[in-house]
């Protein structure tokens, strides 16, 4: 019992780091195809398909988290009298972790999910081969003008959703908590520096960077069939997502530690 169990975990540890390899190797691939001419056609392309589309959903999630996070801290603070840091915390709170990681979760759902789906349906239907046959990288042809478009398009919807999610936040703060707009706004002003802005768009840069590849990398290696494709898209979405929390917690430390 025991040897078959450690076996299972042997198997399990080897498996994830061949994976692990294989990601590692196809990134590099991808970062040398990078001082290649960029496909300015395809990458606006990606940019419009990957970010224009996501601009809804990164609107919902950012704003009721500006909501519901100004309803748990407004009340509190008002209590203690420190009703003058409500802006600040807000966007603080949103600029620096709430804004690029909620951005991160929501494209690895709806951009990594759309990725990994193309590439592995371009695959199950040959057409990578055929890029291969025609002497097209299709490191080059598909995943550079992905990796550009996400690693542009994620720090610009966080800019947005910051903007939306501080925009929540003074609607609950004035309109429900009654805190005086110039209140909230000159808070935000004493309290927030732009490095707590630009911070979260490092962030979101890496977590742009690692949507596109391993949205790429499921995708080229999803198994035959349709039954192939939605499984290589579910495992984009949890890889991704783990990926993110993981990277969020280095880079902080690297970012905002002392």
């Amino acid at each position: 019992m025991i040897i078959r169990v450690l076996e299972l975990i042997g198997t399990f540890v080897i498996k994830r780091l061949s994976e692990f390899g294989t990601i590692v190797l196809l990134y590099v691939d991808t970062m040398k195809q990078l001082g290649h001419k960029p496909r300015m056609k395809h990458i606006i392309a990606q940019m419009s398909h990957l970010g224009v589309d996501s601009l809804t959903i990164v609107s919902l999630t950012l704003l009721f988290t500006g909501v519901v996070f100004t309803l748990q801290t407004a009340h509190e603070l008002i209590r203690f009298g420190a009703q003058s840091t409500v802006g600040g915390i807000v966007s603080i709170a949103i600029g620096r972790e709430l804004g690029p990681v909620l951005v991160g979760v929501v494209c690895a759902g709806r951009v990594g999910a759309a990725i990994t789906a193309e590439i592995s349906t371009m695959k199950v239907t040959e057409q990578i081969d055929a890029l291969r046959v025609m002497a097209v990288s299709p490191v080059n042809y598909l995943i550079v003008p992905r990796m550009i478009a996400c690693m542009i398009v994620v720090p610009l919807l966080t800019v947005f959703g910051d903007l939306i999610g501080v925009f929540g936040g003074w609607v609950v703060a004035v309109y429900y908590s009654g805190i005086s707009s110039y209140m909230f706004m000159n808070s935000i002003d004493v309290f927030v520096d732009v490095y707590d802005l630009t911070g979260g768009l490092i962030k979101a840069v890496f977590f742009g960077n690692v949507i596109a590849v391993l949205g790429c990398y499921y995708g080229l290696n999803c198994p035959d069939g349709a039954e192939g494709v939605g499984k290589a898209t579910t495992k984009t979405v949890v890889a991704s997502i783990i990926v993110i929390f993981i990277l969020n917690a280095v880079l902080t430390f690297f970012v905002y530690g002392d």
